[in-house]
């Protein structure tokens, strides 16, 4: 039986790098996009290219109705769900002094309302002995200013991971978050000076910014046989910042 792979954020950055990762390893894989259909359906056509076996499904991670749809067309085209890597996400930096409150409610209705959703749907149809991967951050521990927005959703994120793998004792699905370091996206790179990623590079003692590969393949061994001992925990994947 081929297991199947749900992965949202698939259609560009880190996600993308997760979809290619996983169908290399032998999933059938549900590329989940938010809105970039072209990049999402490039996605799955260099999947199939490879002898792979993949999908598109648009939905708005926090819209539970499209959620559960995203299953649906997973089960109806491989079968069922075995693995759900939750990689979507919004950032919003500002201090809190000076930080809009509408820009708060858009970054937890798409990291933390998101996150539940997804994960609420991944509780109710993994197969068992499968795995959900959710995604935090390294900066959580590492308190940047102006990263409280983004941040406060990440804690949420890994605070409702570490329940959910005891809520699903007996199951045989293990429930994990990986909390990226800085890591050489477009997301990353927009907005930032030379100055600033050299600096941000320059702190693991490793000394290089992470890559979308590094991430992915942390992501795969959770999702694979290797990981099956690694439940409820958080894998910082940063380099050793922290």
């Amino acid at each position: 039986m081929t297991r199947t792979a749900i992965v949202t954020g698939g259609s560009r950055g880190i996600g993308r790098e997760i979809v290619t990762r996983l169908a290399a390893d032998g999933f059938a894989v549900v590329a989940g996009y938010a809105g970039n259909e072209e990049l999402a359906t490039e996605a799955v056509g260099e999947v199939r290219e490879s002898g792979g076996r993949a999908i598109a499904v648009r939905a708005d991670v926090a819209d539970e109705r499209a959620v559960a749809a995203m299953f649906d067309a997973a089960e109806a085209e491989f079968g069922g769900v075995d693995v759900v890597a939750h990689a979507a996400g919004k950032m919003v930096q500002s201090t809190v002094a000076d930080l809009d409150l509408a820009d708060l409610d858009e970054v937890y209705r798409t990291n933390v309302r998101g996150t539940f959703a997804v994960a609420q749907q991944a509780a109710r149809r993994l197969r068992d002995g499968g795995a959900l991967i959710t995604f935090s951050s390294s900066v959580v521990a590492l308190a940047f200013p102006a990263y409280s927005p983004y941040t406060a959703t990440k804690r949420a994120v890994e605070a409702m991971t570490m329940v959910l793998a005891r809520e699903l004792r007996g199951r045989d699905i293990t429930v994990n978050t990986i909390a990226p370091g800085p890591t050489a996206t477009d997301l990353f790179f927009e907005g930032k000076t030379q100055e600033t990623i050299d600096r941000l590079a320059a702190q693991p003692p490793l000394e290089r910014l992470g890559t979308p590969a590094d991430i992915a393949a942390a992501t795969a061994f959770l999702a694979g046989p290797d990981g099956r001992w690694i439940n409820g925990q958080l894998l910082r994947a940063n380099g050793g910042i922290i």
